[in-house]
């Protein structure tokens, strides 16, 4: 089995390869693998070449061909991306938490930076969050129910399909799957005892669009 710093300088190597057509220079695989010395790299190649991973190409400055690669990633790499995936999985952050959504409020009525709520980093890697309290059993088809926290990412746009906060008439924010024909929006619950509302596009604001949700049990 490779070495780690051979199994990352023989990927790094084969990767240049297939995107430029070249093989990376002495000093760009000295970066890549995070060696101070160039004399570590030609070790390096040489320990490839003899195990039968690449091969000098003859008459040619530092040509290198990538002849295989390994099927095992090795013992120390494997552990270490347990533990990255570990850490991940374990690291939370708080958002925003801003109160219970419901008809006739808007969002910024319900805003309240200095409440927060803690939820699984994996859940808000990128962008900007806040996280809303349902009331009611509007979307309860969908897996919502009254009580439930949501999480919202921010988002002044949505596509047919995406569960929204809209802010409807500037006075009344709803949670709702989201579809728009033409210069139409229609919000449409998951309860077959409520109606799909349609409205003016220039009623419609959208604020944000499901991204998760938690429930607790006690």
């Amino acid at each position: 089995m490779l070495t780690p710093r051979q199994y990352n300088l023989l990927l790094f190597i084969n990767k240049v390869i297939k995107e430029t057509g070249c093989c990376p220079s002495f000093d760009e695989m000295r970066d890549a693998i995070g060696l101070k010395s160039k004399s570590g790299i030609h070790s390096l190649i040489e320990s490839l070449v003899e195990r039968g991973y690449i091969k000098k190409l003859p008459h040619r400055a530092r040509a290198l061909e990538v002849i295989r690669l390994p099927k095992l990633k090795p013992s120390v790499i494997v552990e270490e991306e347990k533990r990255r995936e570990e850490a991940l999985f374990n690291a939370t952050v708080q958002i925003p938490l801003y109160g219970k959504i419901a008809a006739g409020t808007p969002i910024e009525a319900i805003a309240n930076e200095n409440d927060q709520i803690t939820v699984p980093l994996e859940m808000v890697s990128r962008g900007s969050y806040y996280a809303l309290t349902i009331e009611g059993d509007s979307m309860i088809d969908a897996g919502i129910f009254d009580g439930d926290t949501v999480i919202i990412k921010k988002s002044a746009v949505a596509k047919n399909g995406d569960t929204v906060v809209a802010l409807v008439d500037d006075s009344e924010a709803t949670l709702k799957e989201f579809k728009q024909e033409d210069d139409y929006v229609y919000l449409i619950p998951k309860n077959e005892e409520h109606y799909t509302r349609k409205l003016h596009a220039s009623q419609v604001k959208i604020q944000g669009i499901l991204s998760g949700l938690i429930r607790r049990y006690n």
